[in-house]
């Protein structure tokens, strides 16, 4: 009884830890693998010794497998197949040909620079080659990268996990048996990494086919039911050859992430908390077990290891798998720079050293110790700064650019048309199909479809782009769509036409009111229909700035005027009711011209998407 107890008291220790953890670096907006290893080594034998692994036994490496099909099944859901595609010959080589020369040069810094003899050289480096998606993808959302650096990175991240791994197991038995041919070791590791795809394939179809067919269950069950699933494919797997669930789990995951399930959300958010909790355990767990004292024990070219491994290794690889891509310079070096190792190096780092030390041969503490060097160096050094990097290279998603509007109508046409004018993308959804034939006779991409639905967002790519604006003829929806794509995407900007009740309960202050507070987009729509509207334009002047500005407000406040967009620092962008006006900007705005119908039709002026922009009279005449 004493015994499960004190089992059981380790595993609370472990939780408590972990989610506490995870608590202040939400807090602090830091990587949560920072403080999950400094609170493991804290707990552990070189700490407080709280903690005491050992005593689970064979149950860690249980744990452990377990939790990584979880860890690697959720990186899998996160693949966007279309998103992969745009970038798919650099991506296989990343996974080719950088997994190669990450084994190469980092066997050979290990064993120059560290001393280590060949054979533990290769070992180390075949661990260390997997970058940590479960580092990477917090890491990504919280300095919103630009969406093809991102990519790269989470989709490096996910496919490299498996081939990795794979190959450490390779290299590892190559080593417990010295006189393996190196043909079958080759052999060996596609036989893997093939039947974990097939299995994972097959696997990820059955979990679509159940989530779209089996409406019997409740969706809670369902996720249960897809869990049970993995787990079972994974232990396939493993039974039909040692160390292919890995790959199994991944494509399982991928397949059923690009299998158009409906209300697949409602699992990545079960699968996202399962991964946090997994994340939290298994680091508490391995970091409590480190021995600080091997740690240091390696010395200073250990250390120059894993900066060669930083500073050359990783910018050569990115160099020679992004030679031909349309990649610029900024994002090539914040690439080089990223490259955080995470749970699954570790995982395989602690087993290694288990299996080494059970077979009496030397140097399987000195390997642990090494990739937790190599995790704690990577983590804190390229965590810490990535922000800071993304920022002086300009590569964040503040940059980003491109449009998703809700609601075809007039005035949603012609911002559209405007922003594709300036060559950005541009998406509109509606679920009337007249509507949308509108959008489509003007070469617009139209999703014909409810917004309401995060899969038809995440469809438009609202994940790449700059903007989000809701602007149907219902204000209330157009709030509820701005908070729901706002927290599920989180794109720089986020708009709606709503009325002044709603932004009382914008507490979160995420979604900005488009245009003026007191805009009525059905009047603006009627305006549009019987062409009485002109498109113009003015730039605010040093000279005149007081002027042009109370004259401009004037108009707005009789309701003759109303601005749309703002060109400011050569980007364009919807204006907020909010916005401050500045010497320089170039304002773009609708006037309301009351000549009768005949007129504008005499005139030809009644086609709103064909409404050139012009310096009106009315509004540049401040200036006289």
């Amino acid at each position: 009884m004493e015994a499960s107890f004190d089992i059981t008291l380790q595993m609370v220790i472990t939780v408590i830890a972990g989610i506490s953890a995870q608590v202040l670096a939400a807090y602090l907006r830091l990587p949560s693998i920072v403080f999950l290893l400094l609170f493991g080594i804290l707990l552990g034998s070189d700490g407080f010794g709280l903690l005491h692994p050992h005593l689970l036994g064979t149950g860690l490496e249980t744990i452990v497998a377990l939790a990584t099909a979880i860890i690697l099944f959720e990186g899998g859901l996160s693949l966007d197949l279309r998103e992969l595609y745009k970038v798919s010959v650099t991506l296989q080589l990343l996974v080719t040909l950088g997994t190669l020369i990450t084994l190469l040069g980092g066997s050979v810094a290990a064993h120059w620079l560290g001393e280590f003899p060949w054979a533990i050289a290769f070992l180390y480096a075949s661990i260390i080659v997997v970058t940590g998606p479960t580092v990477v993808s917090p890491l990504l959302k919280q300095i919103n990268v630009d969406r093809q650096v991102a990519t790269l990175l989470e989709g490096e991240g996910v496919l490299i996990d498996p081939v990795g791994a794979i190959l450490a197991f390779v290299v590892l038995d190559t080593v417990l048996n010295g006189d393996s041919d190196p043909k079958i070791a080759v052999m060996g590791l596609f036989i893997r990494l093939g039947i974990g795809a097939v299995i994972g394939a097959m696997g990820g179809y059955l979990m679509s086919l159940i989530f779209k067919h089996a409406n019997f269950l409740s969706f809670e069950l369902k996720n249960l039911v897809v869990l049970a699933v993995l787990w079972g494919l994974f232990a396939l797997a493993q039974t039909i050859r040692t160390e292919s669930g890995i790959m199994t789990t991944v494509t399982a995951g991928a397949v059923f992430a690009n299998s158009s399930v409906p209300e697949d959300r409602l699992l990545r958010q079960f699968k996202g908390q399962l991964t946090i909790l997994s994340v939290s355990v298994l680091f508490i767990l391995l970091a409590a077990d480190l021995s600080m004292k091997s740690v240091f024990a390696l010395g200073w070219g250990s250390l120059f290891t894993v900066l060669a491994l930083m500073f050359i290794v990783r910018p050569i690889n990115i160099l020679c798998c992004t030679w031909n891509s349309d990649l610029n310079w900024r994002q090539k070096l914040f690439l080089s720079w990223v490259a955080p190792r995470g749970i699954v190096c570790a995982s395989i780092g602690s087993l290694f050293a288990i299996s080494l030390t059970q077979r009496g041969i030397a140097g399987g503490e000195a390997i642990k110790a090494l990739v937790f060097l190599t995790i704690i160096m990577t983590v804190v050094c390229q965590g810490l700064t990535a922000g800071w990097i993304a920022n002086l290279l300009q590569i964040s998603s503040k940059q980003a650019t491109g449009v998703v509007i809700v609601g075809c109508n007039p005035l949603s046409l012609l911002i559209a048309r405007l922003f594709q004018q300036r060559g950005e993308d541009v998406v509109m959804i509606d679920t009337d199909p007249e509507c949308s034939q509108a959008a489509e006779a003007e070469n617009l991409r139209v999703i014909i479809s409810s917004a309401l639905d995060t899969g038809v967002l995440d469809d438009a790519g609202l994940e790449s782009m700059g903007t989000f604006l809701a602007m149907t003829n219902n204000g209330e929806v157009n709030f509820v769509l701005a908070q729901r794509a706002a927290e599920e995407f989180h794109p720089p900007m986020v708009l709606a036409v709503f009325p002044r009740a709603s932004s009382a309960n914008n507490n979160s202050n995420k979604v900005n009111q488009a245009f003026i507070s007191d805009f009525t987009i059905k009047t603006w729509n009627e305006y549009l229909d019987d062409g009485q509207v002109t498109l113009g334009k003015t730039t605010f002047n040093a000279a005149d700035f007081s002027n042009q500005k109370a004259y401009l407000q004037a108009l707005i406040d009789t309701g003759e005027l109303v601005p749309i967009l703002i060109e400011r620092d050569k980007r364009l962008e919807i204006i907020p009711a909010t916005q401050e006006w500045e010497i320089g900007d170039r304002i773009i705005y609708l006037l309301h011209d009351p000549r009768p119908n005949l007129l504008k039709r005499l005139s030809d002026t009644k086609k709103y998407t064909r409404l050139a922009i012009e310096n009106l009279l009315e509004v540049e005449g401040v200036r006289s």
